[in-house]
């Protein structure tokens, strides 16, 4: 095998099954994870057995889906910058009718400004069917930036991308607008469920995400997040599905909600950024096919269900590994023993495989 098409091999496995509601698919699946961090699939599968003893499993709600792309246009002063945002604004179904004309996905769905000193930033938000969008959107954002250049007066190029986006990068833009994909996730775990097979309470869960994933992530500074760690769980999720793994950077913006209801746990995760794809670069590769068809999400469906469906199993798995985590540190010692007893070599693990 040559350099130009050597594989990196990441050890995967299958955890679960997880059950689904929701407003996108009713199911339920066991989902692959790649990572080296060996326990987290035994965390992420206890999880998903507490989402089986529940009465509605994992509720997931899909509230809103948008790629963003920004670009940069340079005016001749302030007046100017905000008389091209103004007419930006009054031109958007022309703009939106020059998307449609030139991509049969991409759609213009919203359009928001910024301006600082002679600069104007301009987000353009799309829905991309399957595809998680990133080109998708710069090339529709390239012909609505050229338009914009041609029709209007005193403007200029700056850039095809201008961080206001924000892609691959924790902001706040995207923890309040979205970017991908914006799922909410709930579980309600009954009290005897909580003691047999988290061996906590839902009192000591609740308080412990107030003290660690609110107010120990207020003190960090965090951005728009409050959660123990979306990341590992994005991570293992996307490379398994063949997603760009970057995107964990916003993604893993979330806030985790834990409440004592008289001793059920209501648990929640709430995502803004998950930037998933059933379609484009990466799903080609045999493995991915294979994962994508074992989840469901190559079924002949309208456009955009595949990569909703795909969205809501990423956002149910978050919510897997993150209530397993919590519930391990509300015990002294207890995720240092899971840890020493669960993790492997690499090498034994690729011996298994």
């Amino acid at each position: 095998m040559t350099d130009e098409y050597a594989i990196a091999g990441v050890p995967m496995r299958w955890v679960g099954p997880l059950r689904i509601t929701g407003n996108v698919a009713n199911t339920e699946t066991e989902v692959p994870l790649a990572t080296y961090e060996s326990p987290l699939w035994p965390s992420v599968r206890r999880g998903a057995r507490i989402s089986m003893l529940a009465p509605d499993g994992i509720v997931a709600t899909l509230v809103d889906e948008r790629m963003t792309r920004s670009v940069l246009v340079e005016a001749l002063d302030a007046a100017t910058a905000h008389a091209t945002a103004r007419q930006v604004d009054a031109r958007f179904a022309q703009l939106r009718d020059i998307v449609r004309a030139n991509s049969r996905f991409a759609d213009l769905v919203a359009i928001r400004h910024e301006i600082t000193a002679n600069l104007l930033f301009l987000r353009f938000e799309f829905t991309t069917g399957d595809a998680s969008g990133h080109n998708m959107a710069t090339l529709a954002s390239d012909l609505l930036l050229t338009h914009i250049l041609e029709t209007l007066p005193g403007i200029s190029y700056g850039s095809i991308s201008a961080n206001y986006c924000t892609d691959k990068k924790a902001t706040a833009i995207n923890g309040i607008l979205g970017r991908g994909k914006n799922v909410i996730t709930e579980l309600v775990v009954p009290r005897d469920v909580v003691r047999d097979r988290l061996h906590t309470t839902a009192g000591r869960i609740a308080q412990l995400n107030v003290r660690k994933n609110l107010i120990g992530t207020l003190l960090a500074g965090g951005i728009r997040s409050a959660n123990a760690h979306y990341a590992n769980m994005l991570l293992g999720f996307y490379l398994a599905t063949g997603q760009d793994a970057a995107n964990i950077v916003e993604g893993s913006q979330g806030v985790t909600v834990a409440e004592d209801r008289d001793g059920d746990l209501y648990f929640s995760c709430t995502i803004p950024n998950l930037i998933v794809g059933t379609v484009g670069n990466g799903k080609g590769l045999p493995f991915v096919e294979t994962n994508l068809t074992r989840l469901g999400c190559r079924a002949e469906r309208e456009p955009g269900a595949n990569a909703r469906r795909l969205a809501v199993i990423a956002a149910a798995t978050v919510l897997c590994g993150e209530l397993s985590l919590l519930a391990a540190q509300t015990n002294p010692g207890e995720l240092m023993r899971a840890h020493l007893h669960l993790e492997r070599p690499v090498e034994k693990i690729g011996q298994e495989t």
